[in-house]
C-alpha cells in the first residue's frame, strides 16, 4: 500500500519523525528504517529500555490516523485498481486496518474487497505469511499472483510467498538493484484478460 498504490511518507515521517527525536533516535538515520515493516516490529528491533512497543506502536497508529495530510495516489494508481475485477486483486499492508482504511479513503482509492493487514498475520514482512493469506483469499496459488511493491522488506516477503513481484519506483530517488521489472507508476500499465487470465501490457508512449 504505502510507496505502492499510495504516497503517505510525507505523513508518515512527520509522526515518525517526531517519535524519533523523543527518544533520542537521529531521524535522518531512523526514517529509512520505518518503510513496509509493522510499527510494533520497527520499534521493538530498537531494544529500546523501558518502552514497551505494543503501546508506543499503538499511540503512533493513532497519530497517523489523525495525520493524513499529504496521503496521495501513486501516477495513475486509481485508474488501474478501478479497472481491474474486484474478486482479482487484494491490498496487502504492514499497516493496522483502520490506518489502511483511513488512508486508502485519503488517496481517493477503491476500496479493496480483500485487505490484509498487521492484524491478520503472527509474521510481518519479510516473512511470506501476508502474501500467502492474501492468495488464500483471492483462491489463488502464490505463483499466480502478481504483487506490486516498493520496500526491500516486501520483495523479500512476495519472493518467500512464491509469488511473481514488479517494483513501483514512484517514491524512490532511483531504481532499485534487484532483478524485478521496475515501474516509477500505473501510468502506463493495463490489465488485460487473456484467455481468461489476467494480465499486463505496458506501453512505452
Amino acid at each position: 500500500m504505502d510507496g505502492t498504490i499510495l504516497n503517505s511518507i510525507a505523513a508518515a515521517e512527520r509522526v515518525w519523525g517526531a517519535w524519533a527525536w523523543k527518544f533520542g533516535l537521529d531521524p535522518e538515520v531512523f526514517l529509512p528504517t520505518i518503510h513496509g515493516r509493522r510499527a510494533f516490529e520497527t520499534i521493538s528491533s530498537l531494544g529500546l529500555p523501558d518502552v514497551d512497543p505494543q503501546a508506543e506502536a499503538a499511540a503512533i497508529t493513532q497519530a497517523e490516523i489523525d495525520e493524513i495530510n499529504g496521503v496521495i495516489a501513486i501516477g495513475g494508481a486509481q485508474h488501474f485498481l478501478s479497472s481491474l475485477p474486484s474478486h482479482r486483486w487484494a491490498v496487502v499492508t504492514s499497516a493496522p486496518s483502520a490506518l489502511a482504511k483511513r488512508r486508502i479513503e485519503a488517496a481517493g482509492l477503491p476500496t479493496p474487497a480483500v485487505l490484509v493487514t498487521a492484524e491478520d498475520v503472527q509474521r510481518g514482512k519479510p516473512a511470506p505469511d501476508c502474501f500467502i493469506l492474501a492468495a488464500e483469499r483471492l483462491s489463488v496459488e502464490p505463483a499466480r499472483c502478481l504483487v506490486f511493491e516498493d520496500a526491500e522488506v516486501g520483495i523479500a516477503a512476495a519472493t518467500a510467498a512464491g509469488c511473481q513481484v514488479c517494483i513501483i519506483t514512484e517514491t524512490h530517488k532511483r531504481r532499485m538493484k534487484v532483478d524485478h521489472h521496475q515501474f516509477e507508476s500505473y501510468e502506463r500499465i493495463k490489465p488485460r484478460l487473456v484467455n481468461g487470465a489476467l494480465g499486463l501490457c505496458h506501453s512505452n508512449h
